[in-house]
């Protein structure tokens, strides 16, 4: 491991924030769903003091490790399990959790996972185009570089990652294939977009790289499933509080919380309300909380984050 390995630190993004959000008080229980380096769930657990206790998830080992050293003065009050957190409900029957008075999801990477030199997050360095939070799992982003059509690459590139060149990209991949590791590709996608960025200061190959990420780890499907499982683990007042890196994961969260603050879901032509939907959310952020511009200087990353939130009704 490398010295910069050794030495990444994670700053957790907007966490005044979220235990504003997640009205954090003594003798309440938690959920979260994406521990990453236990940032917020340190500061829940301070929060909760004495007997508060928390539920923490994440599909990747290296980080329920990680959390299992930082969280150790917390012990008794901690029950860390290493699966997605699509698997909420089950895990919460299994470990004794009825219901929360809050829940928390950080949809972003953890420093570790994207600096680490070989899960193949990051196009700073030469890795295996592996790509997987959850390394039990066989598909990686190697395989679909390597083995998915001309058109099955588009559509990752297209529906995943928003790339205006994803045809373009997915042919080149197919005729340079084999492609083995991430500096390839990036290199791959930069002679075809060009070296200057046509977002902000993305890198050329942002786009493919998070196209490819969210397709292994199904992250999107994986989101969809878990957020109406909140709707049945949340107690009466209980917040739901969700971060968001990109507009694909802002627009089923905000969609989601939006449905669910309505008691009529009918189209608007329909004269008369037959769908007997009854609101089962209070929607706390009509417009997406974000980083300052202190946090973003210190933590770049924060950049594009967006917070929502809502209470249990």
């Amino acid at each position: 491991m490398s010295q910069l390995s050794k030495n990444i630190q994670h700053q957790p993004v907007l966490y005044h924030q979220v235990l504003e959000y997640l009205a954090v008080a003594p003798g309440k229980d938690y959920l979260d769903g994406t521990l990453g380096a236990a940032g917020h769930a340190s500061g829940i657990l301070d929060s909760t003091h004495p007997s508060g206790r928390l539920l923490g998830m994440d599909r990747d080992p290296k980080a329920i490790q990680t959390s299992l050293q930082r969280l150790a003065p917390y012990s008794e009050r901690i029950t860390l399990v290493n699966d997605n957190f699509a698997a909420m409900s089950q895990a919460a029957h299994d470990n004794g959790f009825s219901q929360f008075d809050g829940i928390l999801l950080d949809l972003g990477l953890s420093s570790p996972q994207l600096l680490g030199e070989s899960r193949g997050f990051s196009f700073r360095y030469q890795a295996p185009l592996d790509m997987r939070m959850d390394q039990r799992q066989e598909l990686t982003a190697e395989i679909i570089v390597n083995e998915a059509s001309v058109e099955e690459l588009e559509e990752i590139l297209l529906t995943f990652g928003e790339e205006p060149r994803a045809r373009r990209i997915a042919q080149a991949i197919v005729k340079q294939r084999p492609i083995t590791n991430t500096a390839q590709l990036a290199e791959l996608v930069t002679s075809v977009v060009g070296r200057r960025s046509r977002k902000r200061r993305l890198h050329p190959a942002t786009l493919t790289f998070q196209a490819l990420r969210i397709a292994v780890n199904d992250e999107l499907g994986k989101l969809q499933k878990a957020l109406p499982q909140t709707l049945e683990l949340l107690r009466p007042g209980g917040r739901l509080v969700i971060i968001s890196f990109h507009s694909l994961e802002d627009r089923i969260v905000k969609n989601f919380i939006r449905r669910e603050s309505q008691d009529c879901i009918c189209p608007p032509d329909v004269p008369i309300c037959a769908c007997d939907h009854q609101a089962t959310l209070n929607n706390l952020t009509r417009k997406p909380v974000r980083p300052s511009k202190a946090e973003e200087e210190s933590n770049p990353r924060s950049r594009s984050a967006r917070l929502r939130a809502a209470e249990r009704l």
